[in-house]
This record gives C-alpha cells, sequence and structure tokens, in this order.
C-alpha cells in the first residue's frame, strides 16, 4: 500500500502547491514541480522514485502531450511550419556552441565537451505545454509554432545523438540512413493513419456496446502511436502529440477532450510533474557548484536566444520572440534519455551525469515563471477550471 500513500501525498500537495503558487501570481505548475523537490530525498524525504511512479509518469506526460495534441489548431501549425523550423534550429545551433564552449572551458575532454552540447540541444516542451494551457496562449501562434519546433527539435537531436555515438561512443556502429529512414517512415505512417485509419477506427469503436467506447479508442490510439514512436527512434511524447491531433479532426473531439482532461489532471500529470522533483539530491553537489551554475545559465540563455532568434527572423516581434524561446528552454525527459544514452556509450563521465541531472531539473523549474513573465497582460492565468488541473 506504500504507492497509494504516495499517490495520495502527490495528489493533495500538487494542489495545494498549485493553488499557492498561482495566488502568488506564477503558474500552477511551478508549484507543483517544487512538490516534488520538497516531498522528494532532496528535502523531507516523504516519496522516493520507484517503478509505480516512474510508470504513473510516464503515462502523465503521454496525456498531456495527447491533449495538447487534441487543442492544437491544425491550420495555424501549418502556417506556422517555417518559424517552427527556424526556431528548432535556431534552438540547437546556440545550446550545441554554448555548451561545448563551457566544458571546454573547464577542462573536460574535447568528445564530452561535444556530448554536453548536444544535450543542451534538446528540447521538452510538455511543462510550457501546461503553462501555455493555464495561461489561455497554447493555441495562440507562438503555442503552436512552440508545438512544431518541438517536433523538429527531437528528430533533428536524436539523428545527432545517434551520428555521435556511433562516431565517437563505445557501442556499435548506428546506420544513420536507417535511422533517418525510420524517422521519415514514423511521420508518413502517422500522417496517413491520421487522415484515413484513426477516423474509422473510432468511429468504429463508437459503435461498441461498451462504456466509454470512444474514449477507449482513443486511450489505445494515444498509446500505440506513442509505442511506435518508440519503436522509431522518435520520443513517445511526439507519437501522443501526433494521436491528439488525428482524433482532433474528427467529430469525437470534444467528447474526447471533456473525459481525458479529467482522467489525466486529477492523476498522472501531478504524479509526471512531482516524478521530476524527486530526482534532485543535493549530496556531493558542493564540488561541481562552478559547473551546474555555468551549464544551466548558458542552457537557459542559449536556448532563449536561440529559439528566439529563429522567430524574429520569420516575422514574429520582440515579446513574440522571446515567448517561443523561453518556452524551448526546458529539457525535461527528454535530455534525461540523451544523458543516460551517453552514460551508457561513454560519452557522458558518471562524475557528472548528477549534475547534469540537475542542469535539466533547473532548465524546467525556471521555464514557468520565465512565461509568465513574457506575457504579462495575458488573460487572468486561465479559467478555474484550468487553475484547478
Amino acid at each position: 500500500m506504500q504507492f497509494i500513500f504516495y499517490l495520495a501525498l502527490i495528489i493533495i500537495s500538487t494542489k495545494v502547491a498549485g493553488h499557492l503558487s498561482v495566488r502568488l501570481g506564477q503558474p500552477a505548475v511551478l508549484g507543483k514541480l517544487l512538490a516534488g523537490i520538497i516531498l522528494g530525498p532532496a528535502l523531507l524525504g516523504w516519496v522516493h522514485p520507484d517503478d509505480f511512479i516512474d510508470h504513473f509518469a510516464e503515462i502523465g506526460v503521454l496525456l498531456l502531450m495527447f491533449i495538447a495534441g487534441l487543442e492544437t489548431d491544425l491550420d495555424q501549425l501549418r502556417q506556422n511550419w517555417k518559424a517552427s523550423f527556424a526556431v528548432a534550429i535556431g534552438g540547437i545551433i546556440l545550446p550545441f556552441v554554448g555548451g561545448y564552449a563551457v566544458a571546454a572551458a573547464l577542462g573536460i575532454s574535447n568528445t564530452e565537451a561535444l556530448f554536453l552540447g548536444l544535450l543542451l540541444c534538446a528540447t521538452s516542451v510538455s511543462i510550457s505545454v501546461q503553462t501555455l494551457k493555464e495561461m489561455n496562449q497554447l493555441n495562440s501562434r507562438e503555442g503552436t509554432t512552440l508545438l512544431g519546433a518541438a517536433v523538429v527539435d527531437d528528430v533533428v537531436v536524436v539523428v545527432l545523438l545517434a551520428v555521435m555515438m556511433s562516431l565517437l561512443g563505445a557501442t556499435d556502429n548506428v546506420s544513420i540512413p536507417v535511422l533517418v529512414g525510420k524517422k521519415v517512415l514514423f511521420f508518413i505512417i502517422v500522417i496517413a493513419a491520421g487522415i484515413w485509419v484513426i477516423p474509422q477506427v473510432i468511429k468504429l469503436f463508437a459503435r461498441f456496446k461498451i462504456t466509454e467506447a470512444a474514449m477507449s479508442a482513443a486511450l489505445i490510439i494515444c498509446f500505440a502511436f506513442s509505442y511506435f514512436a518508440e519503436m522509431m527512434g522518435v520520443a513517445g511524447i511526439i507519437g501522443a502529440f501526433a494521436a491528439g491531433i488525428a482524433i482532433s479532426q474528427t467529430s469525437f473531439k470534444h467528447e474526447v477532450e471533456s473525459k481525458v482532461e479529467p482522467i489525466a489532471y486529477t492523476l498522472f500529470v501531478p504524479v509526471f510533474f512531482v516524478s521530476i522533483g524527486l530526482n534532485i539530491t543535493f549530496v556531493g553537489l558542493g564540488s561541481q557548484l562552478v559547473f551546474i551554475v555555468l551549464l544551466s545559465l548558458v542552457a537557459i540563455v542559449t536556448k532563449l536566444l536561440g529559439g528566439g532568434l529563429g522567430a524574429k527572423l520569420t516575422g514574429f516581434n520582440n515579446r513574440s520572440s522571446l515567448a517561443i524561446g523561453a518556452g524551448m528552454v526546458s529539457r525535461g525527459e527528454v535530455a534525461l534519455i540523451i544523458a543516460a544514452a551517453g552514460l551508457e556509450s561513454g560519452l557522458l563521465l558518471p562524475q557528472y551525469f548528477t549534475s547534469v541531472v540537475m542542469v535539466v531539473i533547473v532548465t524546467t523549474l525556471v521555464t514557468p515563471p520565465m512565461l509568465k513573465l513574457v506575457f504579462p497582460n495575458n488573460q487572468q492565468a486561465g479559467s478555474s477550471k484550468e487553475q484547478d488541473k
């Protein structure tokens, strides 16, 4: 029953922390992230990472991105594809150069410096998605550009990681053409399925004489797309996002959206937020404090400027460009996966792993208040329904 106790603590702490955060003028998600640090090994030690929490957190982030897909304006996404590409490329080049330069300046070997530069290229917009939802900005031009940029960033960074592991790592050589081919095939299949297969599947399921037939079909599609994405070397959150977009084009969009949100925001998404804070521990980090501070500053500034510059060059004004750059700052679970791959292949030394995790968490924590700062005139932090999430 320990996990049941964990769930009770997580749900009550995230709701209270989210409420307090909103009362203090910050997005609710910031309070939820801090709740994980307070509950976890870093402070109180009441909740510890385990397999159950990892699984619930994984479902939480998939549902979060699935909902983002459901709420995305596909026409807006199509119109902003050039901006999304520019933001992604800008958000890769500057962090790579900055990360490499800092690592090299601190005396880290060339191979490991290259990997740290690549690590800073990663982006996970799951935290930004929740923040923008609270601010009623997710379906704005900035929000859709950000979502598109995240897709491009994921594909480019994973390909670069494979190239680096093949050339510099201790693992077996990776076939780059096969790797790129799998990603291209993923998008072809997902787009084709979204247009011709998904509408028929969900329509068929809706005729079943069972409870919540359409909702069950939607979850099956979400998890199947996520699994297929991971199989093809693309992040599972991109698969979930694609599933949400596919279902948003059907007549079942509003039914699915109204029913998946209570499931996600009551149980799974709070566990995802808390799981990020559970990775923090302050033991033994004193000797690497300079490394953590410098790399965190570079991670934040280069992504902010790189993504912002890409947006500025494609027609956004200064404030919107900063908003998009700020939304790209969080490295989230994508960077953690890359760090684990680097550790396994010998591209990341074990003594730097915990420090890198700390940098990833710092970028995740600063993203919500940065977005809030850039949108000072937004509607009052969303509706009461959004705040409660």
